[in-house]
């Protein structure tokens, strides 16, 4: 399932995602400011171009303070589109399983400083 998930997944807009993060991640690395917001922006990247077989994981961390600023300023407004084009996707019997991992989008979308995307 995960393989045939990953396939679909990249044909159908995985692709476009990662390519989208990965310049965001890039853009962000010219500054020393935004270095430690790019490492999140390619960790968003990691989790759009196969997200099927991928866990997140919260860690407890220093970076709380981050994550509030990310809250603030991004984290809310990505996670809510995250989660709106989940449940969209949810309202197909079909849609389900790519409606889930949207929602794990949305989740390191809304706390991405100190989680950690692990296989299962």
């Amino acid at each position: 399932m995960r393989t045939i998930g990953n396939f679909f997944w990249i044909i159908f807009g995985g692709i476009e995602l990662f390519l989208a993060w990965g310049m965001i991640g890039i853009v962000l690395c010219c500054t020393i400011v935004g270095i430690p917001l790019s490492l999140q922006a390619f960790k968003m990247a990691q989790l759009s171009l196969a997200p099927f077989g991928l866990h997140v994981d919260w860690t407890p961390s220093p970076s709380s303070v981050l994550n509030i600023v990310w809250v603030i300023f991004v984290g809310w407004y990505m996670a809510l589109g995250y989660l709106v084009l989940g449940l969209a996707w949810c309202c197909t019997i079909v849609g389900i399983p790519i409606g889930l991992q949207v929602m794990k989008m949305a989740k390191l979308a809304f706390w991405p400083f100190g989680s950690q995307i692990t296989t299962y």
